[in-house]
């Protein structure tokens, strides 16, 4: 009798805890759409505060392809490319289904334009060394935050047949040494902390500077693991200089 009230009660337990993480998986979020990356006083697609939808109401959807292409410069650092495409992907996927956007698109035919585009760029950068590793990067990270969406998109998934992930880490190769390019990886790996997770924010930790927009970011995203880089170093598991 008393075997059997155990097991009832670790089986209610293991329910109960398997709902506290669902509920907590589910207020988390895509991590690559609802939590924005701070970029100082960069300039990125035009916004209206602080949360992480807060699109500009009166923003005119047709300049979001030109207007993204713009902002990825060979200069732009990588984090507010990251952030650039995690605020167009907003605009021209999320919000033809989310509601609270408050932003209507009605269907999918920017976001295939900038997807055309990017793949387009990806193609004549070929062989020209930094130009084709940012638009390898950009590319393969615009498909990854498409991919978010399919939570809410009604199964529509315009990018289900790239590999997003493969195409950062080539860009990683081509790029070298890149901290910044590292916690992009990181952070496209997280979701199931799948592929080389743990690898790519070790190595975007051990090249973040105390106090350094990267390590702000790292700290904002990565919480949990420390709260500042010496912390995060020794959680990580990076060795000490």
């Amino acid at each position: 009798m008393i075997r059997k009230i155990l097991r009832s009660l670790s089986l209610t337990l293991a329910v109960l805890m398997s709902l506290i993480a669902f509920h907590q998986t589910a207020q988390a979020g895509p991590p690559l759409l609802c939590h924005p990356f701070e970029i100082g006083g960069a300039q990125s697609l035009p916004w209206s505060g602080s949360e992480w939808r807060a699109v500009k109401s009166d923003y005119d959807i047709n300049r979001l392809v030109n207007d993204t292409l713009a902002l990825l410069t060979p200069e732009t650092p990588v984090i507010v490319r990251m952030e650039t495409l995690r605020r167009a992907t907003i605009y021209a996927v999320w919000a033809t289904a989310d509601q609270k956007v408050g932003y209507r698109v009605n269907d999918l035919k920017v976001a295939n334009e900038l997807l055309s585009r990017l793949q387009a760029r990806a193609q004549e950068a070929k062989g020209n060394g930094k130009v084709e590793a940012l638009a390898l990067f950009d590319l393969g990270y615009l498909v990854e935050s498409y991919k978010e969406t399919g939570v809410i998109s009604k199964g529509l998934n315009i990018a289900s047949g790239i590999d997003g992930y493969a195409l950062v880490v080539k860009a990683l190769g081509l790029r070298g040494r890149d901290p910044e390019m590292e916690f992009a990886a990181a952070m496209v790996t997280l979701d199931h902390y799948r592929g080389g997770h743990h690898t790519h924010l070790q190595k975007a930790v051990a090249g973040a500077s105390e106090g350094s927009l990267l390590a702000r970011n790292l700290v904002s995203h990565f919480g949990d693991r420390g709260k500042n880089i010496a912390e995060l170093r020794a959680n990580v598991g990076v060795a000490k200089n």
